[in-house]
């Protein structure tokens, strides 16, 4: 018998927000956290626990600065960046890309158009 998959309910409300965002775009944990009246950490602590990725695009939410940021509960090059380098390669597959230090290149990518 399959066991359903227990999330809290603001789990569910990041991951439904998370789903708005469109492929080839990025957003940031702000302006997630801003849609949801929350803060930047509840939301990366909601995105750690994501067990729906990548299907519920975690992967699409960025640091405010342009960085790459945290995935699958790393952040970049922690312990071993390859969590990070997972994240990048989903993003490039879309069409984001980042320059050598982790950081966006094209902010016309970043999209904060969430419907609460």
């Amino acid at each position: 018998m399959a066991t359903a998959i227990k999330v809290t309910p603001y789990q569910e409300r990041v991951y439904k927000l998370l789903c708005q965002i469109p492929a080839g775009n990025v957003s940031t944990y702000k302006y997630l956290a801003d849609a949801l009246n929350s803060s930047p950490r509840a939301v990366g602590g909601a995105l750690r626990r994501n067990p729906f990725a990548p299907e519920v695009p975690c992967h699409r939410i960025i640091a405010t600065t342009g960085y790459i940021g945290g995935f699958m509960g790393d952040w970049e090059k922690a312990p071993s960046g390859i969590n990070c380098d997972k994240k990048l390669e989903l993003l490039k597959e879309e069409g984001v890309e980042f320059d050598e230090h982790g950081m966006l290149k094209d902010r016309k990518r970043v999209w904060n158009e969430f419907v609460v």
